[in-house]
């Protein structure tokens, strides 16, 4: 463990105090009026009483973990499907010529199209509800990680396979040995890519008029003039997307110590 490493980089709180400081000061001086944003003040209390209600500022008085936990479930479904289709043919796609040639070009155009685009069909298929949230997430988190385990599979070194087929592994072994290890790196970008589309794309399912989620909570606060919820939902969203992001970081450097040590042992 690196001791020199800092737990806070004082540096990355510059802009959040700049921000918050301007905020405050357009909001209190009214150059900003509070029916188009709230001010800092009012903020953190609509933010404290949707967590933990008493106050009834709005109709969302403590139900965060309610919207929240609907939200989460969504999007672990979502990315949890992209990431096994996406690491699978990626793998395929990047190391077997022919396969790539096959589904490649298919996967290339329908990456291009909009996930907006796909919000009229994927409501004629499973409706509103559970069913066109996952879809959309899924649809949007799989290209990300798709491309980017194709990259690292297609990237090994050919003198890595060579030295591999010459010690006598066969194609199980190499993948274990070579393949996997080189492209790991690409792999964790590309799952945390399509993670922080999840929660964009979260929102975008749960606008389409589900009862619960975080998604469904920003629509209703600006159709109820609630328009102190719309950015303390934004942030919930954010933050969680930070923390989701930290968590897949700290469980992929588990796997692959893990992976290291039982490659070693073996």
């Amino acid at each position: 463990m690196n001791r020199n490493r800092k737990k806070i980089d004082e540096i990355g709180l510059i802009l959040p105090i700049m921000i918050l400081i301007a905020w405050y000061f357009s909001t209190h001086s009214g150059i900003i009026p509070d029916y188009l944003f709230p001010g800092p003040g009012r903020f953190f209390q609509v933010m404290i009483d949707f967590i933990f209600g008493g106050a009834q500022l709005t109709p969302y008085s403590g139900k965060m973990m309610d919207n929240l936990w609907v939200s989460c479930l969504r999007v672990l479904i979502g990315f949890g499907l992209a990431a096994a289709a996406g690491i699978l043919l990626g793998f395929l796609s990047g190391r077997k010529r022919f396969i790539r040639r096959m589904i490649d070009p298919l996967i290339q155009m329908i990456r291009t199209v909009p996930g907006i685009g796909w919000l009229p069909l994927a409501l004629i298929w499973f409706g509103i509800g559970e069913g066109t949230t996952v879809f959309l997430i899924a649809l949007a988190a799989f290209f990300p990680i798709y491309l980017n385990v194709v990259d690292g599979a297609s990237s090994v070194p050919e003198s890595f396979i060579r030295a591999g087929q010459m010690l006598g592994a066969d194609q199980m072994s190499l993948f274990r040995t070579v393949i996997f290890p080189s492209a790991f790196p690409s792999m964790v970008v590309g799952l945390r890519l399509g993670l922080g589309v999840s929660w964009a794309y979260l929102v975008l399912g749960e606008l389409t008029g589900v009862s619960l989620g975080l998604g469904a909570v920003l629509m209703d606060s600006r159709m109820l003039g609630q328009v102190e919820m719309i950015p303390v939902t934004m942030l919930v969203i954010a933050v969680m997307g930070f923390i989701s992001d930290r968590l897949l970081i700290f469980i992929c450097r588990q796997i692959y110590s893990d992976y290291e040590r039982g490659a070693h042992g073996n």
